[in-house]
């Protein structure tokens, strides 16, 4: 899911979930995806009333989300189960696509950026918008939460200072001297080396194939085995290693508010309202510390999302 510093808590502005174009409830072709069995072929019913089945990326914060859209569901009455650590973005969507899952948490732009790669819409609103016009007829996206978590690409605090590097601009005076630290997506997506390069002119002197905002990556930036990485900007570990996040001048990374995309066949009422209530509720700073409770205090991402919805009034009919 531009460069933002530590995460701070946001206002819930009124009118903040914007509503999203309805397609035309369509069931999807089935069709082989990246998942094997458990799928629904993509022609349920046209209620959730079966349940729904809400996959996740495999990162820790995606899996916190799938498990707070279950806790939530279940508090409106939704039978719901969750599949985590699926895989990518282009494992995932194409698993959503072809029924083998119903609900997926998602980032506004760099979902509408898998969609459409040339995509120039950066505020949240306009990101809404697009992506209603470019998902699929048979998945929706409804109203974005509260909270935000974007791409962010940092480096410690001797190679910003040794460097002078403040901003990506900036990284124009380390060009094809820095190792880049990264998921694999990154050698291809705009949100990436793509990005640099053809928004910032900038290059690297070698990309590793990492995580994203994971051990491999952060233990390779504390090693010196990268300069510079692909972090989360509700990452908790920024702050407590003192990297430093560069700034995004030229908007490479679009607004990243989480999204919840669902098939259309399955948002039926209940579904809406359960993932309206959660995402009025979920703050980028409620989402940081959610985070940072199973990264850093090693708790479990389902145990944590039931306490946090417990604690909101989200478990409750």
């Amino acid at each position: 899911m531009s460069s933002i510093p530590a995460p701070r808590r946001r206002t819930v502005l009124s009118g903040l979930l914007a509503a999203a174009a309805v397609p035309a409830v369509t069931a999807c072709s089935g069709g082989i995806t990246s998942l094997k069995g458990g799928g629904s072929g993509g022609s349920g019913a046209a209620d959730s009333g079966a349940g729904l089945v809400i996959g996740t990326a495999n990162f820790t914060e995606n899996q916190i989300l799938g498990h707070l859209y279950a806790e939530a569901l279940r508090g409106s009455g939704v039978k719901a189960t969750v599949k985590p650590s699926l895989g990518s973005r282009e494992v995932v969507v194409p698993a959503l696509e072809g029924g083998d899952i119903d609900l997926l948490p998602e980032y506004q732009g760099n979902l509408l950026l898998h969609f459409d790669k040339k995509a120039k819409e950066t505020e949240a609103g306009e990101l809404q918008n697009a992506l209603a016009a470019e998902l699929p007829a048979s998945l929706e996206a409804l109203p974005y939460a509260a909270a935000e978590d974007k791409d962010v690409f940092a480096v410690t605090r001797e190679t910003a200072e040794k460097h002078g590097l403040k901003s990506y601009a900036d990284l124009r005076k380390t060009d094809g001297e820095l190792v880049f630290g990264g998921p694999a997506e990154d050698k291809t997506r705009v949100v990436g080396l793509v990005g640099f390069r053809e928004r910032y002119d900038v290059t690297f002197k070698e990309f590793k194939a990492l995580d994203a905002s994971g051990p491999l990556v952060k233990g390779a930036l504390k090693k010196g085995d990268v300069d510079i990485a692909n972090l989360f900007s509700t990452d908790a570990d920024i702050r407590e290693n003192d990297w430093v996040v560069l700034s995004d001048p030229l908007h490479m990374v679009p607004a990243q508010h989480v999204v919840p995309v669902v098939r259309s066949a399955v948002a039926d009422a209940p579904v809406r309202k359960a993932l309206a209530r959660l995402g009025t509720a979920l703050t980028t700073s409620e989402l940081s510390k959610l985070n940072r409770m199973v990264d850093v205090d090693r708790e479990d991402p389902d145990d944590v999302a039931a306490e946090w919805a417990a604690e909101h009034g989200l478990t409750e009919n």
